[in-house]
């Protein structure tokens, strides 16, 4: 039985939308999907918050989202990316709850980012698109629930750097939500996440087709954007699965043309392909702005607090999920751990789970029956 259809939706915000960092935009379109029925109270939300390169589409398929990015929906993009994890009788039961994911403010899936055509000029924003950050975003999804009429989330759910935004919103929003489930995800951005997002910032922006951004009339810088993703992917799975998946690998020495190395091993094949893959579905400014939310994040800073003790006291009424995996090396389980511990420090009813997983970062993606009783358990109160 195939997965149902689903539809991305589009809200648009005409009006002027301040910017943390200064900046503005005159207006903006944010794409979001829905999974279930809003109840009458409208209180019985569940909102997603999407990772890194994630998008609205998190369940079902969506072949052809009607105007929304063009080329770079690719076959990858068309099954829901927590497909496994929303829908009748799944671990976020769509029969009880009312899901909604948003491609975030800067964005290339639908909702306006540095691709979008700026309504001054118009032409494509470019290196012209303002900074965003965590901030930013969660307050342009708040707008889009307000439209629709929705002043309380039941819950607030965040993968990886979606966990980051879920902090945001239940830091800076706490009474409009009631739980928060941070999958995956940390209180503060370690050293070494800093450096490996460092590392990808320079792989895009010293590709020679880069052009500081304004690229749109010319050729995207496909290399740049492919050494990045290789730069992350291997954090995201572990290398015990990166190798049983490299040793059914065809070299494909076509698919990159070096002028003097040669690929000869399949490890190297493979990485090289899941970077030449993920050009074909991303854009590299939104690419680089995504980073940027993530190197800047920064709690106190974003919640006008002195320390975590004071951010965590408003959030007492508040229950938490906190998901950890035990292989991850994306955000290594210290950072869960730390984030748990000044959870409980400030007297928040929290939960503590570590998922015993081989699949690294990655496992919130692939494996639905380590996560689900623990979801149903929180979402349902049962």
């Amino acid at each position: 039985m195939g997965n149902a259809s689903t539809k991305t939706l589009f809200y648009h915000h005409n009006s002027a939308f301040n910017l943390s960092g200064g900046g503005h935009l005159a207006e903006f379109q944010l794409a979001y999907e829905i999974y279930g029925e809003m109840n009458e109270a409208k209180d019985n939300v569940v909102l997603l918050f999407h990772a890194l390169s994630g998008s609205q589409h998190a369940s079902g398929e969506n072949t052809d989202p009607d105007g929304v990015i063009g080329k770079l929906w690719t076959r990858e993009c068309h099954p829901g990316w927590w497909h496994d994890f929303v829908g009748p009788g799944k671990a976020v039961n769509t029969e009880r709850f009312c899901v909604i994911c948003i491609n975030y403010l800067g964005g290339c899936y639908g909702s306006t980012g540095p691709a979008s055509l700026n309504p001054d000029t118009g032409q494509p924003y470019g290196a012209n698109f303002p900074q965003v950050n965590a901030s930013d975003i969660v307050d342009s999804q708040l707008a889009l629930l307000d439209h629709l009429g929705v002043k309380q989330l039941h819950a607030v759910i965040g993968n990886s750097v979606g966990g980051l935004l879920a902090l945001n919103l239940a830091t800076r929003y706490p009474d409009r939500v009631s739980i928060v489930i941070p999958v995956a995800t940390a209180l503060e951005v370690s050293h070494l996440q800093h450096l490996l997002i460092l590392e990808q910032v320079l792989a895009i922006e010293n590709d020679p087709n880069f052009n500081g951004g304004d690229y749109y009339n010319d050729e995207a810088p496909a290399r740049g954007l492919a050494l990045a993703r290789m730069i992350s992917h291997k954090t995201f799975i572990s290398l015990r699965t990166i190798q049983r998946r490299a040793r059914r690998e065809i070299i494909r020495q076509k698919e990159e043309q070096l002028s003097w190395y040669q690929i000869e091993s399949p490890l190297e094949s493979y990485m090289l392909h899941q970077g030449n893959k993920f050009v074909t579905r991303f854009d590299a400014n939104t690419y680089l702005r995504i980073l940027d939310v993530w190197q800047k994040f920064d709690i106190l800073k974003q919640v006008g607090s002195d320390s975590h003790a004071d951010t965590f006291a408003r959030c007492k009424h508040q229950k938490y999920l906190v998901f950890s995996i035990s292989s991850d090396v994306c955000f290594y389980p210290d950072q869960q751990r730390q984030l748990v511990s000044q959870l409980q420090d400030a007297g928040v009813n929290t939960m503590y789970i570590t998922v015993h997983s081989e699949k690294g970062h990655d496992s919130f993606l692939l494996e639905p029956e380590l996560y689900t009783p623990h979801l149903h358990y929180t979402l349902n109160g049962v």
